[in-house]
């Protein structure tokens, strides 16, 4: 069985750009779609891809091309028969037709920008959707055939009360989505909302009502059938994202489109990571010019990479082996019995996993076991 690889399609266009946004996305370019998808097309067709076992096309929004011009990018990617391929859309540019015409292309997953199931939240988010429109998305979900359905939910925006968010969450697990994503509102300098917070105009979140908000969506997915299986995504048994978690593992994956980041593993145990040009002009500039879209890349040596599937295996709720290759056992030992002992880590067999408190605390625990390992090993005889 050949190893898993993904294949990443960046769509940055939207009809209107969100108040905490920060990614690669850009609402004055709609003249540029066709080109683009051109480009996406050609830059696929100029690789040599293995048959990628999942395709994940993010944004933006997708959605807001015509089926037939994203299902032409799916279509020039080569996959797997049974190859997992998600589309991020927004349920306000989404109806049946567009639907059906996924599901006949090969699109097995949606996952739906929902955020929030409270007006005045999404409001507060500059989100412009309907939240009657996400029922409808789903339903029409359904009736297309595609039964892998994911709901992104945002927490913490200020003026959302702990009863707001237990709305949302009663009206997104209403709709039995199959998976769950739930992130803290973070704000972002430069966008509108991150302005007005450094101006003064908006509160900042709260980090005590976000850790509230945190412990009380895992506990309420997971009661629902969801348990959680990484920091901020649930799933029900067998529905984990299969994308996402080959970047959880350190997989391999091409990236497509402008801003789009790829990963290749490399045969001493070191990886490649890189990332392409940033705006929808440059990336089509270069792929018209025959020249690969890189922005910029970054090596890793083996201990930088076993480093980084530490950090990203501690995200899993698989947590991390031990022992850990290369590392000073005692060193170790104490630095996780400390930490169990705070309940920020829970040991299963022989691996330890982080707690609900210690996933709230989770940069705190990485630093503490990446400080244990760089101890050095103890001398044990000499020559």
């Amino acid at each position: 069985m050949s190893a898993p690889f993904g294949v990443y399609v960046h769509i940055p266009f939207c009809a209107s750009r969100c108040d905490y946004c920060d990614f690669a996305t850009w609402t004055d370019r709609a003249h540029l779609v066709d080109q683009y998808v051109a480009a996406c097309i050609r830059d696929v067709e100029q690789r040599t891809l293995p048959d990628a076992s999942s395709v994940f096309f993010g944004g933006g929004t997708p959605s807001l091309l015509d089926a037939s011009a994203l299902i032409t990018i799916l279509h020039a990617i080569p996959r797997a028969a049974d190859a997992e391929v998600t589309v991020e859309c927004n349920p306000d540019s989404i109806d049946l037709a567009k639907l059906r015409a996924y599901a006949e292309a090969g699109v097995n997953r949606v996952s739906f920008g929902v955020q929030s199931m409270r007006p005045h939240v999404l409001a507060a988010l500059g989100r412009t959707h309907d939240p009657d429109n996400v029922a409808r998305g789903v339903e029409w979900a359904r009736a297309a055939g595609i039964d892998r359905l994911n709901l992104d939910l945002i927490y913490g925006t200020p003026g959302e009360s702990v009863a707001d968010w237990e709305a949302t969450l009663a009206a997104a697990l209403a709709l039995e989505p199959e998976h769950v994503s739930a992130y803290a509102l973070t704000i972002e300098p430069g966008t509108p909302l991150g302005k007005a917070v450094a101006a003064g105009a908006r509160a900042a979140p709260d980090d005590d009502d976000q850790a509230a908000k945190y412990e009380l969506a895992d506990e309420v997915l997971t009661a629902a059938g969801l348990p959680w299986y990484e920091v901020s995504n649930w799933a029900r048994s067998g529905e984990e994202c299969r994308h996402n978690l080959l970047y959880w593992r350190g997989g391999d994956y091409a990236a497509i489109g402008c801003a789009a980041h790829g990963h290749a593993q490399r045969a001493d145990g070191g990886a490649r990571r890189w990332w392409n040009v940033r705006t929808p002009e440059r990336y089509i500039g270069a792929i018209a010019a025959g020249a690969l879209p890189e922005a910029g890349d970054e090596s890793l040596d083996a201990d930088a990479r076993a480093t980084e599937r530490l950090i990203l295996g501690l995200r899993t709720s698989r947590g991390i082996k031990l022992p850990i290759a290369g590392a000073d056992p005692s060193g170790v030992a104490t630095c996780i019995d400390d930490l169990t002992a705070a309940e920020l880590l829970a040991r299963w067999d022989d691996r330890v996993v982080l707690t609900r408190r210690g996933r709230l605390l989770g940069n705190e625990v990485a630093v503490r076991l990446l400080a244990a390992l760089e101890q050095p090993s103890p001398v044990v005889g000499t020559r």
